[in-house]
């Protein structure tokens, strides 16, 4: 099937948002029209039947047990850590680069995160830089951008100190490990559809994703106010025992309405994706001022790479941006600031300089616009620009 964006492709737009999905909601939106219309015939619009189609659809792509719809991907992490056993005072390792809700969803669970260093190329946790205490519970690695964390050491770092594994694969989906998807290697997995991730909806959505049913069924639980000891509507004829008090988490049919339908196109755009990262790297190659391109790791086993975001590391990364902003090109920093020197976590008496790793993707990281409805003309106009800010020609 030939992509939205490729057929749209009529030269050089003046302008290169950082993210649009227009081109290709318009294509898909005669299955979202009738996706939508079964919502309102059945005036059913949160946690209805359509969740469940979802759920369902999304469990077999992935190849996992479960999958329980919440309201966000943040929600998803605080859900699976509480259903996980996460106790009030029990520590997480975290990566010290990431969204701050990998932490904050630590805090929000009862928790307390405690943060290592990422390898520099992968930007996934380096358990080798962990503190270990006898409050321990859990290890965090976090997915971004392309690839996953080392599963590997990260599973024999749990072994080794008998700690459970809860995955943030929030913008992994698609991601493998040996066959296994992101998020199904430990206790369980989240994922976010946030509009600009490589599944998105139109507003927020994530899900809890598992192969442990008391999980599933402990967090499908928690996203309705706990369900105290009723019939679960995705655990026919079981009734849960849970008794912690839940949230109001549920998600709404009008997202699963629009990611039943973009759903059937998301291998074809991450195969877009990946298209789009290769003529990145190729413009932006050797380019001064270019610190670091993307670079996918080879593993001991087989691994899928899926491009979520397309991540620079690069000289001068602020006036970079604002350069490309007054050329109508969008850009996204992430991070500005590592998780360990955030003020909201200063009380836990982490210093500059001890994540010397993570501190640097944060001072020179810059993401550049990826996503299905880019055109190849875009990609070649930013990979200009960037060049020309460099002085090394271009636009």
């Amino acid at each position: 099937m030939e992509h939205a964006a490729v057929v749209a492709d009529r030269g050089t737009a003046a302008a290169v948002p950082f993210f649009t999905q227009a081109a290709s909601f318009t294509a898909l939106w005669p299955s979202i029209k009738d996706n939508l219309e079964a919502v309102l015939d059945r005036g059913k619009y949160s946690h209805g039947p359509l969740v469940g189609r979802f759920e369902e659809a999304l469990a077999e792509y992935l190849g996992a047990g479960h999958v329980v719809g919440v309201n966000s991907g943040t929600d998803a992490l605080v859900l699976l850590l509480r259903a996980a056993g996460l106790q009030p005072g029990d520590e997480v390792v975290v990566p010290a680069f990431s969204f701050v809700a990998s932490a904050s969803s630590v805090v929000l669970a009862g928790g307390t995160p405690t943060f290592a260093d990422i390898d520099p190329v992968t930007y996934g946790i380096d358990t080798g830089t962990a503190a270990v205490t006898v409050a321990t519970r859990m290890v965090m690695p976090v997915h971004l951008f392309c690839q996953l964390a080392d599963l590997g050491s990260v599973v024999a770092f749990a072994q080794r100190h008998a700690l459970t594994v809860v995955e943030d694969s929030a913008e992994a989906i698609g991601m493998r490990w040996d066959g296994t998807h992101a998020g199904l290697h430990g206790a369980g997995g989240v994922l976010s559809f946030f509009p600009t991730k490589t599944l998105g909806a139109l507003g927020d959505a994530g899900a809890v994703i598992t192969d442990d049913a008391r999980i599933a069924e402990t967090a499908a639980a928690l996203r309705h106010h706990g369900r105290f000891g009723h019939t679960l509507d995705n655990f026919p004829g079981i009734a849960t025992e849970t008794t912690l008090p839940g949230l109001n988490s549920k998600m709404d049919d009008v997202q699963a309405a629009v990611l039943l339908a973009k759903l059937a196109t998301l291998d074809a755009d991450i195969a877009r994706r990946a298209h789009l990262a290769a003529l990145y790297s190729e413009g932006l190659r050797g380019c001064p001022g270019v610190r670091r391109l993307p670079t996918v790791v080879e593993r001991e086993v087989d691994t899928t790479a899926v491009f979520y975001v397309y991540l620079v590391e690069v000289d001068h990364r602020d006036a970079l941006a604002a350069y490309l902003a007054a050329n109508s090109v969008g850009t996204e920093t992430y991070y500005p600031v590592p998780l360990h020197l955030q003020p909201c976590f200063a009380h836990l008496g982490y210093r500059r300089g001890q994540f010397p790793h993570a501190e640097a993707a944060c001072a020179n990281a810059v993401a550049l616009p990826l996503y299905p409805d880019l055109t190849e003309a875009q990609v070649d106009r930013v990979c200009s620009l960037v060049r020309a800010f460099y002085g090394g020609g271009g636009a």
